[in-house]
């Protein structure tokens, strides 16, 4: 018996193979052997599971130099018992390239900027466990091995790769049977059997190769980013759009690329067959637009500002209005600049003494205090000043949102605030309130002056231009450049009426314009539909100059210039220091006095807790200011202006 059972040990042993002594040759014994296969039923007939491998194919693959043992970790010994293997998992594998513990190539050759296929790996390893695929809910899911096969992996531009852009269709097809058909029939499934014609969009190209999702918000950026990859002009000028920038934040009922070209059927524009040829045109904005007629169709969906040929409207009105926004910034740039360079400059020498030697400095033009202030806004106008700069305010915050829809920040803070409904509604209600104050103060200026018959329209109360105001504007000039004393200013400066009247330029642009965006389907069916693309770029170039002027200009003129920093609270307080007064306005000064009129306007000044409540709200409002400053800067280095 003990003869028998020493036999039987010497004769397997040396079909029993430890963890240490795994090896590839001793797995391909088996799984090396062409046709090598077990059945797939329980009592050993019915159809056979294949599991021999290429093992020069799997040489030549992405897992070359990797060993067998080290995706199927759980085989310890040879032969082993089938049933309790474990599937491999590609993402725990590919985890581990992270920690730097696997074998192999992975590294490989990369250009400047290029990520390497270890990074790359990871990345998209990442994008998986986030993607649909991942979804263990979903029945049959696609796994790795179902796009890439479990041993032959090749890199994606390899022809011999199932994820090569000529293979996907059909590697994708094989869970989507639908979509390749309708695929096969379209202009890119035509192209890609005719490359001559040029390369044409696969799967991969639109839906990426691992952030697939079937959440409708992402799948929208991804897809719509994927078409810019080709059709880069295009999907620049939808983005710029109302369609783009509201579809983009959010809004799953604004048109998209598959809307109105079909996901997988995509016909080409001058094909019968497409949802935008001429003859499906209006059929297809009807879906959304129930009342659109011949006239909306002539929207420019896809117009943009550089082809004069198309689009002579939308080309002439970005040339006016970015021919305006040029002149003025350059014009009160130079203006602001030149007035910090003077003021600096003209601050009081004084010496001061360190280690028995004198050193000059200067220190900023001191300012007599009085116990008297001179009143110059009533609590009327202030209140005005209140509802324009907390309303315009408003429209940058929620206008520029979608301006720059595609912006970094755009989309968390209109998630932030609550949506894209709501955002609609708050830039709406902004609209309501500026539009309201605008013509408010307007009217209430009328009011006054039909209340005074003596009403001089080019005296020194008047904010209309007049000859003094360009002999100060030449005076300042040379006093910037050292050629001359400051000019004596009257009640209005002419920078101040500049500011003055560009706001009612504004309003009429942005209020026309924002009237006709809002309003857009009874605008379209009425105009051409083109005048809504005219209407977007006026309505938005506009509120660019706006901005641009606001927090920078106007900003510095009446806080941050020396001789007003770092706050200058009259607006707040309706008030003046009389000897502030006397510095500023020395002609009005002198003809109130001569008049016999200015102890009519003089008040006693704000209350210290007062004061510095002023200087709270002043304060942060210039805080908000430079905050959307920022803002659309960043909007503006990202996506440009028109």
């Amino acid at each position: 018996m003990f003869k028998r059972f020493f036999l039987s040990l010497t004769l397997f042993l040396p079909l029993a193979i430890s963890a240490e002594n795994l090896t590839d040759d001793a797995c391909l014994d088996c799984h090396g052997v062409a046709g090598f296969a077990v059945p797939v039923g329980e009592t050993g007939d019915g159809p056979m599971r294949s599991l021999d491998i290429n093992a020069g194919a799997l040489k030549q693959s992405v897992h070359g130099e990797m060993s067998c043992v080290e995706c199927h970790a759980d085989i310890k010994e040879l032969p082993h018992e089938k049933d309790s293997l474990q599937a491999v998992d590609c993402v725990i594998c590919h985890n581990r390239l992270e920690e730097g513990v696997l074998s192999g190539k992975r590294r490989g050759h990369r250009g400047r900027g290029e990520m390497s296929s270890r990074e790359k790996t990871l990345v998209n390893n990442e994008r998986y466990q986030t993607s649909i695929h991942a979804d263990v809910s979903v029945e049959n899911n696609a796994t790795c091995n179902s796009c890439h096969t479990a041993h032959y992996v090749y890199r994606s531009d390899d022809p011999r790769s199932t994820t090569y852009p000529g293979n996907s269709p059909q590697m994708c097809g094989a869970c989507h049977a639908k979509e390749l058909q309708e695929y096969r029939l379209s202009v890119h499934g035509a192209n890609l059997k005719r490359p001559w014609r040029g390369e044409s969009a696969t799967c991969s190209d639109c839906h990426t190769s691992h952030r697939i999702t079937d959440v409708k918000l992402t799948a929208h950026r991804i897809v719509t980013e994927s078409c810019g990859d080709c059709h880069k002009l295009e999907v620049e000028a939808y983005l710029s759009t109302t369609h783009g920038a509201l579809a983009w934040l959010g809004n799953t009922d604004a048109a998209k690329c598959a809307n109105c070209h079909q996901p997988h059927a995509t016909h080409a524009v001058d094909d019968p067959a497409a949802l935008v040829s001429t003859e499906n045109k209006l059929t297809t904005c009807r879906e959304c637009h129930e009342d659109a007629t011949e006239n909306f169709i002539k929207y420019r969906v896809h117009g943009n500002t550089h082809d004069y040929e198309k689009y002579p409207y939308m080309w002439l009105t970005a040339r006016i209005m970015v021919g305006i926004v040029l002149f003025v910034l350059i014009f009160f740039y130079a203006h602001s600049m030149l007035w910090f360079y003077r003021e600096i400059h003209s601050r009081v020498i004084e010496w001061r003494i360190v280690d028995s030697r004198r050193y000059p400095y200067r220190v900023k033009r001191p300012h007599k205090k009085s116990d008297k202030h001179f009143r110059r806004f009533s609590w009327q106008w202030r209140l005005n000043h209140w509802a324009v700069a907390l309303s315009v305010m408003t429209l940058v915050f929620t206008g520029m949102s979608v301006m720059y829809a595609n912006a970094p920040w755009a989309v968390w803070v209109v998630e932030a605030v609550g949506g894209h409904g709501l955002f609609t509604t708050i830039h709406r209600f902004a609209a309501v309130v500026f539009m309201g104050a605008i013509i408010g103060h307007a009217l209430a200026v009328i009011y006054n002056i039909r209340r005074n018959p003596d009403f001089d329209w080019f005296g020194p109360n008047s904010l209309l231009p007049r000859r003094k105001d360009w002999q100060d504007m030449v005076g300042q000039f040379k006093w910037f450049f050292g050629k001359g004393e400051q000019p004596q200013f009257d009640r209005w400066t002419y920078w101040e009426k500049f500011d003055y009247w560009a706001v009612y330029w504004g309003a009429l642009v942005i209020g026309i314009s924002g009237m006709m965006l809002w309003f857009s389907d009874t605008i379209g069916n009425l105009l051409p539909g083109w005048v809504l693309n005219v209407a977007t770029i006026a309505h938005g170039v506009e509120a660019f100059l706006a901005v641009m002027t606001l927090f920078v200009v106007h900003f510095f003129n009446n806080h941050i210039r020396p001789a007003k920093f770092p706050l200058d609270i009259v607006m707040f307080s309706g008030s003046w220091d009389l000897e502030e007064f006397k510095e500023e306005r020395p002609e009005e000064y002198r003809r109130l006095v001569e008049s016999g009129e200015l102890k009519k306007h003089l008040v006693a000044p704000p209350t210290p807790a007062r004061s510095r409540l002023y200087h709270v709200l002043g304060f942060t409002l210039l805080g908000i200011g430079f905050i959307l400053l920022v803002l659309v800067v960043r909007g503006f280095i990202h996506g440009g202006l028109v």
